[in-house]
């Protein structure tokens, strides 16, 4: 059984201004639209339709992995999706929840999600497993397609405060390093 996230509304901020304003995007139309496609991007994934995976990205997009691989261009995201589907993500789901949009220009927006791929065998996603994409979409002639897409792993680290022990001990091994000639000069 697949888990069901449902989108919630997502805020459509402003873009940044420049010297003479882009016209507004069309309310509601875009916004429901690129809801679609990240809605798409998980069903093609869990139907392991290669084909209708690809078919989301521009022929120029750019794909960066959870491990920091990146692949260049749609067929290639295309064959690389064909061999997961059909390989070790056989059978498997991608769950998730888009949890904002912006636009830069009427006609580029970026997108963050939350997302995760559920194996066949688990019914609860496991929290080491989530991810955050940042994509980048280009409306196209046939509608929002996907430029680039970076996905990372959700794993949270708090900033230490100047006197917590890792920064005091940060400081003391660079002080040290110093005092010998070692590292950076």
């Amino acid at each position: 059984m697949v888990e069901t996230i449902a989108i919630a509304e997502v805020p459509v901020m402003n873009a940044i201004p420049t010297t003479t304003p882009a016209p507004a995007p069309a309310a509601g139309t875009d916004e429901a639209q690129i809801k679609d496609l990240f809605q798409n991007f998980m069903q093609a994934w869990t139907a392991g339709d290669a084909h209708a995976f690809g078919a989301l990205f521009t022929d120029d997009s750019d794909y960066v992995s959870y491990d920091g691989t990146i692949a260049r261009g749609r067929p290639v995201h295309q064959h690389n999706h064909d061999m997961l589907f059909r390989g070790v993500l056989a059978g498997s789901a991608l769950v998730g929840e888009l949890e904002s949009i912006r636009f830069v220009t009427p006609d580029v927006a970026i997108v963050h999600g939350t997302a995760s791929v559920l194996m066949p065998w688990r019914t609860k996603l496991p929290k080491r497993r989530l991810s955050r994409q940042t994509i980048v979409l280009l409306r196209t002639p046939a509608g929002w397609k996907i430029s680039a897409i970076h996905n990372g792993r959700v794993r949270p680290v708090t900033v230490p405060a100047p006197d917590a022990f890792p920064s005091k001990m940060s400081r003391l091994m660079s002080r040290t390093a110093r005092r010998l000639g070692l590292g950076r000069r």
